[in-house]
């Protein structure tokens, strides 16, 4: 067997308050996330090619997400959460938060960066969602959805960790995925309803 070398969670170095201690770990929090925004507003005046942005964004997107919630959630904000499979094939998900002295190592700076990059660009991909569905483009609308599914599950996890780490439900993996579904559901119904309207509209008065 392999001896588990695995720093122990909670157990990073001393933080200093008054820098960014991580500051390689903070460039990576931001730069995949940044550079697929960068990709999908301005990758047109590279390329002309959908599927060359689309496969450089999900690569992007798929970096980040693993960064996020493998390395800088646990190194800015002591959070982590993730999933494992018992003896009986079941899914459990936990939710953890250091706890203590160690909570308190946490650097604000980087906190604030952390949560900032986690909710803006969240919040960014979702107005993008609603631009695309606006304009009927399937091709972008599928290329945002990937997006906030993979935004919006590292958000959904940390602010589990952040406001009820103690958590352990077997049925959280699915409820998850149901929680997401059906607010996309109800946005496409809505947005989809507005959408008719305006067209009603355009061609009543016309």
């Amino acid at each position: 067997m392999l001896d588990d070398d695995t720093i122990e969670f909670g157990e990073e170095d001393n933080i200093k308050i008054n820098k960014l201690t991580h500051p390689y770990v903070t460039f990576f929090h931001l730069i995949f996330r940044i550079a697929a925004l960068f990709i999908y507003l301005f990758g047109g005046w590279f390329s002309s090619s959908f599927i060359g942005s689309f496969v450089i964004i999900v690569l992007l997107l798929s970096c980040d997400f693993w960064a996020v919630k493998n390395i800088t959630g646990r190194i800015m904000v002591g959070l982590r959460w993730w999933n494992y499979i018992d003896d009986e094939g079941k899914s459990h998900w936990v939710f953890e938060s250091r706890k203590g002295d160690a909570q308190n190592r946490i650097n604000p700076s980087e906190a604030r960066i952390f949560w900032l990059g986690l909710v803006g660009v969240s919040f960014m991909w979702t107005f993008f969602f609603v631009i695309a569905l606006l304009k009927f483009s399937f091709k972008w609308l599928l290329m945002v959805c990937i997006a906030l599914s993979l935004n919006y599950a590292n958000l959904y996890g940390y602010i589990k960790c952040k406001f009820g780490q103690n958590s352990d439900n077997s049925t959280l993996g699915s409820n998850i995925t149901s929680y997401f579904l059906k607010i996309i559901s109800n946005k496409l119904q809505k947005l989809f309803c507005i959408k008719i309207y305006i067209i009603f509209l355009y061609k009543f008065n016309n």
